[in-house]
């Protein structure tokens, strides 16, 4: 005799939240058992009320709509860390290294208010790292002018910190690439499973473009095991450099016996780093990428390089550290989020979002001129929304037609999303042909029942 596990009422189970298609509004459900049912308030055209529905109903609705969006002309992908932490829980079981405080002996009472007054400004509940990073190099400048001898001491508080947060980071890296070999395994697949969703586009086609606020390179290491080609601004094979020179660079193939007539290759995407990377180092008037590898212990020794002029930890380019002026302190991350801007803000263009937060504003910024064009779309792909700025950015826009939602683990969870909701990871012209033959036979066989029916081609 098994025992039959106890459903906590209602208004404690976890709420999914689903907009797609035709709904006029979004729709919340929550489990009830092996199956869902929509929450009082919510009504759906396609269930009726008190009626149970599973992921097959869920599928029937969204995987068309997904599959639809994602041949617009133009794809863009924004990853924010809860795709790290979901691939993290995949491999190691428990979410990847968050970023803690900043602890700094210097000014520490006065930088930590400044954060949480600039988060509050920015429609944040309190302050994160990033924030406090921000003030701090901003102290560091103004002490630097008032030739104030605290300012070497700030710069030396900084260089630890940003040596400590790199080292959390390749952490969460490190957890994933020595984690049990099956776990791992089945991560990395769910991830590529999960890139190529996005990838497989037609060769005719924009290229999918995915940005990230994550400084982590675990995309990369996804990519690479998927055979995906990543174009991002870094020219060079030992230690790329950043190229602010926009020259639309791609990778076609000619086919055999054709001259003159290239083909894009399959497989290609842009690939833009918001926010930096553990491995970008500011050296000299440059910015390079250095060979570190994935879930290295240590920074240090890799900055012990010939040409990296004694660089440090506080010479690497997290958002927002600047290790020179202020000069420098716009650069790279204008260039950045301009291709974003680019990408995105323009017609028949679709965004998907999937683990990004909208706690920062300056992508939001963009993501709202993006809903002014009306044949744009932002899917919105969260297993969570505990401080509800998703949902209360959703409310702010004001454009519920361009916008679809998948919120809850019900959808998003990583593993259930590349199973049942996203698109076939492969380029699908099978399918299509086979919708065709389909359609051909079913109208065939419906003439065949009827004596004076015209066949499907026109002929007696």
């Amino acid at each position: 005799m098994t025992n039959t596990p106890k459903v906590p009422p209602a208004d404690v189970l976890p709420a999914n939240v689903v907009k797609v298609r035709d709904d006029h509004r979004p729709l919340s459900f929550s489990p009830v058992g092996d199956n869902f049912e929509l929450r009082e308030g919510s009504e759906a055209s396609w269930i009726n009320a008190g009626e149970t529905f599973g992921h097959k109903e869920l599928r029937e609705r969204i995987e068309p709509w997904l599959t639809s969006l994602f041949q617009s002309e133009h794809l863009s992908l924004l990853a924010g860390s809860g795709l790290t932490h979901a691939v993290h829980y995949l491999a190691v079981g428990k979410p990847a290294t968050g970023m803690g405080e900043v602890s700094l002996a210097t000014h520490k009472d006065k930088v930590k208010a400044a954060a949480e007054k600039a988060a509050k400004e920015a429609g944040r509940q309190q302050g994160n790292f990033e924030d406090q990073l921000r003030v701090a190099n901003e102290l560091m400048r103004g002490l630097e002018i008032l030739e104030d001898s605290k300012a070497d001491i700030l710069r030396k508080e900084l260089g630890k910190v940003m040596q400590g947060f790199a080292e959390s980071i390749l952490k969460s890296e490190a957890g994933i690439a020595a984690a049990q070999e099956n776990e791992r395994e089945q991560a990395f697949n769910t991830l590529v499973t999960f890139l190529m969703s996005f990838a497989s586009r037609t060769g005719t086609r924009d290229r999918l473009s995915i940005f990230t606020t994550n400084y982590d390179r675990l995309i990369e290491a996804g990519a690479g095991l998927a055979g995906l080609h990543l174009l991002d601004r870094f020219l060079g094979n030992l230690t790329p450099i950043f190229r602010s020179s926009r020259l639309d660079l791609d990778m076609h193939y000619n086919p055999p016996g054709i001259r003159g007539e290239p083909r894009y290759l399959e497989g290609v995407a842009r690939f833009i780093k918001l926010h930096g990377s553990v491995d970008w180092v500011q050296t000299g008037k440059d910015i390079r990428r250095i060979g570190l590898p994935f879930g290295a212990e240590k920074i240090d020794p890799y900055l012990a390089a010939p040409g990296l002029t004694g660089a440090t930890a506080h010479e690497l380019m997290i958002y927002p550290n600047a290790a020179k002026d202020r000069e420098t302190a716009d650069y790279p991350y204008v260039e950045l989020f301009r291709d974003l801007a680019a990408a995105v803000c323009r017609p028949n263009s679709t965004l998907v979002t999937y683990g990004y937060s909208f706690g920062d504003e300056h992508i939001n910024r963009v993501i709202r001129d993006m809903l002014t064009i009306p044949s744009t779309h932002l899917v919105v792909i969260s297993r969570d929304d505990p401080l509800g700025r998703v949902m209360h950015t959703y409310e702010q826009i004001g454009r519920p037609s361009q916008i679809s939602l998948l919120i809850g683990p019900a959808l998003a969870d990583l593993t259930t999303l590349t199973e049942n909701y996203l698109p076939k990871a492969a380029i699908d012209k099978t399918t299509f042909r086979m919708s065709e033959l389909l359609k051909q036979r079913f109208l065939t066989k419906q003439g065949a029942l009827q004596p004076n029916s015209v066949a499907p081609d026109g002929g007696d």
